[in-house]
């Protein structure tokens, strides 16, 4: 399948990969109105500056929706009023469930259902990034491990149903579906 028709395309990869600017050349190729969805909270003022130079790189043309806790939701109401949908990132996006919103494993696997079911839902081309956590030792703390295998399962539910996947490694894309 052609990226420029397929509907949910996952973009995975280490940290500093290459994913987001992978992820936004895919949103780029395809016409129409175009949402960058961020869940990053600004907690810092670290996070603050990394958030703006991202803001910088994007086109003037692309809206941008920060939601750090509501994904599904917004997922469905920017699918309704955008063409091209780029979620940056499904990994944050847990971390913010787990530990800033301290939601229990069961309502986190709720919300990854509901976000997974919304992704089918919308008519917009979805391009969702996440990491790939599952390829380093296995951490020595409880929360971190459970961290761990949330983003593992959530990236699989996402895979499953993605026309596309690729995996970066520095800054090289290699297509794993479709």
């Amino acid at each position: 399948m052609d990226h420029m028709i397929a509907h949910l395309i996952l973009v995975t990869g280490g940290t500093r990969s290459g994913k987001s600017t992978f992820a936004q050349t895919l949103a780029n190729e395809g016409n129409g109105r175009k949402v960058f969805i961020a869940t990053a909270e600004p907690l810092d003022q670290e996070m603050k500056r990394r958030i703006a130079l991202h803001k910088k790189e994007r086109p003037a043309n692309w809206s941008t929706v920060e939601e750090p806790v509501q994904l599904a939701q917004t997922v469905k109401k920017c699918g309704e009023a955008y063409d091209v949908l780029l979620i940056d990132c499904l990994t944050l996006w847990i971390s913010n469930l787990l530990v800033n919103k301290s939601m229990k494993e069961k309502d986190i696997f709720e919300q990854i259902s509901d976000l997974v079911a919304s992704l089918g839902e919308v008519p917009a081309r979805v391009i969702m990034v996440t990491n790939e956590l599952g390829m380093g030792i296995v951490p020595s703390n409880r929360l971190s491990r459970l961290y761990r295998d949330l983003v593992g399962k959530a990236n699989q539910q996402v895979a499953r149903e993605a026309d596309e996947v690729y995996f970066l490694v520095s800054g090289i894309p290699m297509k794993l579906k479709g």
